[in-house]
């Protein structure tokens, strides 16, 4: 399993970006991805995470209302629109793979459960 981040860049505060991660080798739909960012300084942070089975999601509380996971099974991809951007969003932003998930089972934002990860993408946000 692969994975690649792309989307990132500098936008204005308030302003919009939608990172989008592809996996490839995904044999499975039993899967949960996660989005985990990670500003200078700062711990690895859990946003978002997806279920691909049954699209069920987490999120963040700094970012709840404000951001968006999704994922299309059809391209392996899943998607994080973030809307209303803050400075304080200002991070490399990485995405991650669980495999085995069981039926119904929820994902995590906890970065230990996700065993494939990544290269960054950064997201700078300007005040």
């Amino acid at each position: 399993v692969q994975l690649q981040a792309s989307g990132g860049g500098l936008v204005q505060s308030g302003g919009s970006l939608r990172l989008s991660c592809a996996v490839s080798r995904l044999t499975s739909d039993y899967v949960a991805v996660g989005w985990f960012r990670q500003a200078p300084g700062k711990e690895r942070e859990g946003v978002s995470c997806i279920s691909f089975r049954d699209g069920s999601t987490h999120y963040a509380d700094s970012v709840k209302n404000r951001f968006t996971i999704s994922r299309d099974n059809a391209k392996d991809t899943a998607y994080l629109q973030m809307n209303s951007l803050k400075p304080e969003d200002t991070a490399v932003y990485f995405c991650a793979l669980e495999p085995g998930k069981q039926p119904y089972d929820s994902c995590s934002n906890w970065a230990g459960a996700y065993p494939y990860w990544g290269p960054g993408t950064l997201v700078t946000v300007s005040s």
